[in-house]
Parts: C-alpha cells; structure tokens; sequence
C-alpha cells in the first residue's frame, strides 16, 4: 500500500489537493490537505482577502475519494476518472490560506465505468462544504473531460 498521493492520483501541483489519506475503507475515505499561502488561486481570488474557491474545495473532495479507492485498490492504475455530475453542493464557510481541510468521503456506488460519492469537508470540528458527485472512470479517451 502507498502513500506517496501522486502514485494515487493522476494531478500535480498545482492542481493537488490531497496531502494525505488519512484513512481509506469500503465505505468511507478520510484526507487532508493544508491551503498553503502560495496556492495559485489566492493571487486573484481575492488578493485582498484570500478564499479558497468553491469549485477547489469539490475538487479537494473529489480527488480524496479516488485517491482513497486507489490505495484501496479499487481503481486500477492507469484508469483516470472525470467529474461528471455534482448535486447538493453547500458551502458553509470560508477557506483562507493556511487553513487544513479535513475530507470526509462516503462511497455510495463503486463499478468500473463511474464513482458516486458525498463528502464533507472540515476545517478543525466545522462544516466548510458538502456535495455528491459521480465521476465516469475511462483511460482519457473518449472519456467525459
């Protein structure tokens, strides 16, 4: 089992999210990753006071549940996964740099074309997001992108 992330995932910084598994089961997934300062998006967004974006914390929360079936061995190696759909999406508040995200990933339907799952994230014991997304499992050819 690894747990070097970038033999789990597919991206690079700076488009890496996950620091860590912190856990992976059949059925929940628990990562980290730590906003640091220096992150891309702070430059523009706001620069005069820095958020994490929405749309990055889904992302966050989406490659932590792959890169948690990946150690568990559920998705193969060279299998690349797409966001799909995402439902339910909430955020409940503000991400700012140096904050650790704290993702917890429920798997709801695993096969070898998609992934659903839900997920939260936390930063310390409060809510920052939540959503459900499917992602299409394909080798990058012909698949959703």
């Amino acid at each position: 089992m690894t747990s070097d992330i970038t033999e789990l995932l597919p991206h690079r910084p700076p488009f890496l999210f996950v620091d860590e598994i912190i856990s992976a089961g059949k059925d929940t997934i628990t990562a980290r990753h730590v906003f640091a300062e220096s992150e891309f998006f702070f430059r523009g967004h706001f620069p005069q006071y820095p958020v994490v974006p929405g749309v990055i914390l889904i992302e966050t929360m989406a490659q932590s549940g792959g890169a948690g079936l990946r150690r568990l061995g559920v998705l193969g190696g060279g299998s690349l996964f797409f966001l799909a759909t995402v439902n339910k999406v909430k955020f409940r508040r503000q991400v700012r740099p140096g904050d650790e995200v704290r993702s917890e990933i429920t798997n709801l339907r695993i096969s070898s074309k998609m992934i659903r799952q839900s997920g939260r994230c936390y930063v310390g014991g409060e809510a920052a997001a939540e959503a459900e997304w499917m992602c299409l499992v394909g080798n990058g050819e012909g698949a959703a992108q």
